[in-house]
């Protein structure tokens, strides 16, 4: 198994060439993200799937993680949680998200270690910005240590993004291998069930929309 690292300084170990994780942009994360940008990445049949999906997938009244979040984790209206607690990189955005009920701001890229207790979550949904981690590997292992065990970690993801910022093997795949991506994610980072990839798109002419999870053994 090779190690990659990444413009961030992390060292990212797996099945991926030398250039996976460059970004075109190589600008201070926090920088580009200190502007507030307050709209969606998905048209409104994706938003409408990706709501449903979270309403059959993740379990009511338990505490949820949000990572990278921004001002809508798109949980439906009628979904119950005892807890939601939103990572991200602008506290603008999480303030106006009303399904948060706690928000850190932090970089992934530049610390990949969540400031969370060991299983003190139920699940951790990521929702279109799989594309910009860095240094996934450590972070999908962090995940997995903030989980109860049972807990899923599910990665909505589709062909959306800030072109710039996306890291140079992700805008190289197609939607397929985008899933087959995340999927190396959860198997490198160790701890997880098998993943498993769902086709959630609501039909032709929207946004396509796809979930890779898997489960904390």
């Amino acid at each position: 198994m090779r190690s990659v690292t990444s413009e961030s300084g992390g060292t990212t170990p797996g099945p991926y060439p030398p250039w996976a994780f460059n970004k075109d942009d190589r600008g201070d994360d926090r920088w580009f993200y200190a502007q507030p940008r307050l709209v969606v990445h998905l048209d409104e049949p994706a938003i409408g799937a990706v709501g449903r999906y979270f309403a059959d997938a993740l379990p009511r009244d338990s505490h949820l993680l949000d990572l990278m979040s921004s001002w809508r984790t798109h949980l439906p209206d009628e979904f119950v949680a005892e807890r939601v607690v939103g990572l991200g990189m602008n506290a603008v955005e999480m303030m106006e998200n009303p399904q948060l009920h706690d928000m850190v701001v932090h970089d992934l890229n530049a610390n990949p270690a969540l400031p969370f207790e060991d299983g003190e979550f139920d699940a951790c949904v990521v929702t279109v910005s799989i594309q910009y981690l860095t240094r996934p590997l450590e972070v999908f292992a962090e995940v997995n240590r903030v989980l109860r065990p049972g807990g899923g970690f599910h990665v909505i993801y589709s062909n959306r993004m800030f072109f710039t910022k996306a890291v140079a093997i992700w805008k190289s795949l197609d939607d397929d291998g985008r899933g087959l991506l995340v999927g190396t994610y959860f198997e490198s980072s160790g701890g997880w069930t098998p993943p498993e990839r769902l086709d959630i798109s609501p039909g032709a002419g929207t946004d396509p929309v796809y979930v890779v999870r898997a489960f904390k053994m």
